[in-house]
């Protein structure tokens, strides 16, 4: 026996539950708002829902593939035909339980490939390097013909286009949020706004941002969130390079409860995501301004996982043993485990740029480029991202344990 939900209109709903019942299934009743609900989905093996853009979108199917829950749309007509065909589900016409069941039976699986994995780079104000980062990491992990994605939702300052030499006048991830409140984001759509980046024997896939940061009300939370998820469920990794500002005051002085929000974007990028790297400029302001946005971005995304990055390390910026120093620090104060180190590389950096190129391809042996292939490397599963850094208690046992071998000899 399993379940099935149903969120159709009355009319219709009962007899076909009825019929679902007397052949052994248990049925659920949903209404239309019921969908949305974080738990209308528990313990459900399958969603019989009306192929309307009201009800049906990317998001909902990405939600059903993470519950791994089979959805059956029921077209009334050849638009909700046309509607499940262009999102990738096959429609039902004859509202039966024989009907509902033989669909149901045909679904293979969750649409979702269990290695899609969602990335966000964020740091704080100051420039920290997070275009720099996203754009290296993203293009190491497209080496080898992988199918990677890099998303510019920068919304303040984006950067992906001109350090990668691109059309700032792309339709991009603006395009992409317009096709997305359509219903109409598809794999053609966005094989045919998107970018492609040769590196290697592959290419990244880029979605850049905005070419002015006044467009800023074109990046929806909903919107993006739908894009999102369509691009992880084509990607095998996605990154999205963020905007530093996560503040979310504007809803307190806002008249308007679903009005566009400033930071949409970049909050609703880093809740998505399913880890996140944080990027830390290797000076003193820099540390402090990581310090206190990092306890913002804690509270906003709880429970994500989080690897600090230490950008552009220097000894004359932090002084004797510049890495320990840094180390204790964040430790300390932000009370990381995961910390990575990338040297200040300044030569490489600038030679990316003038050339439009990732930093891989500019500079390929630099240190900054064998620091980011150190760290792309820990990316090959989700919640993967580890590093040499260790709690200081594991270190300290470790060091007592060196010591006392020491003194047996």
């Amino acid at each position: 026996m399993s379940t099935v939900a149903v969120c159709l209109p009355p009319s219709v709903a009962r007899p076909l539950c009825e019929e679902l019942e007397a052949v052994g299934e248990r049925v659920v009743v949903l209404g239309p708002l019921q969908i949305g609900s974080p738990d209308a989905l528990t313990g459900v093996d399958a969603l019989v829902l009306l192929a309307d853009p009201r009800q049906l979108d990317g998001a909902l199917l990405a939600r059903c593939d993470a519950a791994r829950v089979r959805v059956v749309p029921v077209a009334m007509d050849d638009a909700g035909a046309t509607l499940a065909a262009r999102l990738g589900v096959v429609p039902v016409r004859e509202i039966t339980a024989r009907a509902v069941l033989a669909s149901i039976a045909a679904i293979p699986g969750p649409l979702v490939s269990p290695h899609s994995d969602v990335i966000a780079v964020w740091g704080p104000p100051g420039a920290p390097g997070r275009s720099t980062l996203a754009i290296g990491l993203a293009t190491e992990r497209a080496r080898g013909g992988r199918e990677v994605a890099l998303i510019d939702a920068d919304s303040h300052a984006p950067a992906v286009a001109a350090m990668l030499g691109l059309a700032e006048e792309a339709p991009g991830l603006a395009g992409a949020c317009r096709q997305a409140a359509r219903h109409s984001f598809d794999e053609a759509e966005y094989s045919r706004i998107r970018d492609l980046v040769p590196v290697g024997t592959g290419a990244l896939a880029v979605l850049s941002g905005i070419n002015r940061p006044s467009r800023w009300p074109e990046l929806p939370a909903d919107r993006m969130r739908s894009v999102i998820d369509a691009v992880a469920r084509w990607s095998e990794q996605v990154f999205i390079d963020t905007s530093a500002l996560i503040e979310q005051d504007e809803q307190i002085v806002s008249d308007l409860d679903d009005g566009p929000r400033r930071n949409a974007a970049t909050i609703a990028a880093l809740q998505r995501a399913d880890r996140i790297i944080a990027v830390c400029a290797a000076d003193p302001i820099g540390v402090a301004r990581f310090v206190r946005a990092v306890t913002e971005l804690r509270e906003l995304t709880p429970g994500t996982p989080i690897t600090v990055v230490v950008n552009r390390v220097r000894a004359r910026a932090i002084g004797i043993d510049a890495r320990g120093q840094l180390r204790r620090t964040l430790e300390r104060y932000t009370e990381a485990t995961q910390i990575h180190f990338i040297p200040d590389d300044g030569s490489a950096a600038d030679r990316a740029v003038l050339h439009g190129q990732p930093v891989s391809i500019a500079a390929p042996r630099s240190a900054l480029t064998a620091a980011v292939r150190r760290i792309a490397g820990l990316l090959d599963a989700p919640g993967a991202a580890r590093g040499p850094s260790r709690p200081r208690e594991a270190r300290r046992r470790a060091t007592r344990t060196r010591g006392s071998a020491r003194r047996s000899q």
